[in-house]
């Protein structure tokens, strides 16, 4: 019996953050790796690991083609697997469950950051070097801030209870959340409009969907109060950028954006002139603890598939639509 093949389809610096060397320990027996340049064809491949940069699949398979599994060593797989590829019977699997930690610390570092207008005092200090006399102000403690989450995804989820843990109220809303479930994470479930009305840090964790795309337009983001921060680490989509660029411009409400919807964010953006915005450059699981967990986690998955066990992160025709 030939030894299945696993293509890894990953550029070299980043296998070797993601994998060092457990791709080569963990399918030792199992499965033969084979890269870039070793003759064999993506899609002749049994299993396909993909990464950031991976290019996208076909629809259809030739007959020639063997490709039976991708597991994709980051979040959504949307922009690189076609829903009709695994209706056809390709199966699929990803690692986003490694991310939600390292992206849900950001987004609270992000919210407390602006509460306590941190990054703002940052500027004024690296410029002044010299604090006499210079007007902080009071700021907020985000243990006696209501947080609203938009999503309970694994992010959503993570950042939620990094919330509860700081002593916040927290909201969440979800259409696919029941209230024993919101509960059982220590937040309430609300309405949409409910959560913004009443919401210190409005933090965006949701899926980018026909109908999350532009969720928070300017009638929605109206209802958020005087002195509110939206906080969005998960897809720039989710949120008409003009409508909070007014906002946030006329000092009703203040943001952190991890992600823009040109990115990256254009030398001539008026988000860079802005005093009460915190930006970073789409960097929500740029660490090390990030990186070997979606390693870990691909090659598992890769194991469990060439060993015949059920895969713990697969991706199916039914859920595809609810990823970010």
């Amino acid at each position: 019996m030939a030894v299945p093949v696993v293509y890894v389809d990953v550029p070299p610096a980043l296998e070797a953050e993601l994998f060092g060397d457990g791709l080569e320990q963990g399918l030792r027996g199992i499965g033969r790796l084979v890269r870039r340049g070793d003759g064999v064809g993506r899609l002749q491949a049994d299993v396909l690991v993909t990464g950031w940069g991976s290019e996208p699949l076909p629809e259809r398979l030739a007959p020639e083609d063997n490709l039976r599994l991708v597991v994709h060593s980051a979040g959504t797989i949307r922009s690189l697997v076609p829903q009709a590829l695994l209706s056809r019977g390709v199966r699929a699997s990803q690692a986003s469950a490694g991310m939600a930690q390292s992206v849900a610390e950001l987004a609270l570092y992000m919210t407390i950051s602006r509460l306590r207008d941190l990054d703002r005092i940052d500027r004024v200090m690296a410029g002044a070097h010299d604090w006499r006399g210079a007007d902080f102000g009071l700021a907020r403690t985000l243990a006696d801030s209501t947080v609203g989450v938009i999503g309970a995804s694994r992010v959503g989820r993570a950042y939620l209870q990094l919330s509860v843990a700081a002593g916040s109220e927290v909201l969440v809303y979800d259409p696919y959340l029941d209230e024993q479930e919101a509960k059982r994470l220590g937040a309430r479930l609300v309405p949409l409009e409910t959560l913004l009305g009443q919401s210190t840090v409005v933090a965006l964790h949701a899926p980018v969907r026909r109908e999350t795309r532009h969720m928070l337009d300017a009638p929605r983001l109206a209802l958020i109060p005087d002195g509110g921060v939206v906080v969005n680490t998960a897809r720039s989509a989710l949120v008409d950028t003009d409508a909070l660029l007014a906002e946030v411009r006329s000092g009703r409400l203040s943001a952190a954006l991890d992600v823009f919807d040109d990115e990256p964010l254009p030398l001539d953006s008026e988000w860079w002139q802005l005093p009460n915005v915190l930006l970073t450059p789409h960097l929500g699981a740029r660490t090390w603890h990030s990186r070997r967990a979606q390693g870990s986690i691909a090659v598992d998955e890769v194991r469990r598939y060439l060993t015949g066990r059920d895969l713990r992160h697969e991706v199916l025709p039914e859920t595809y639509d609810l990823m970010a």
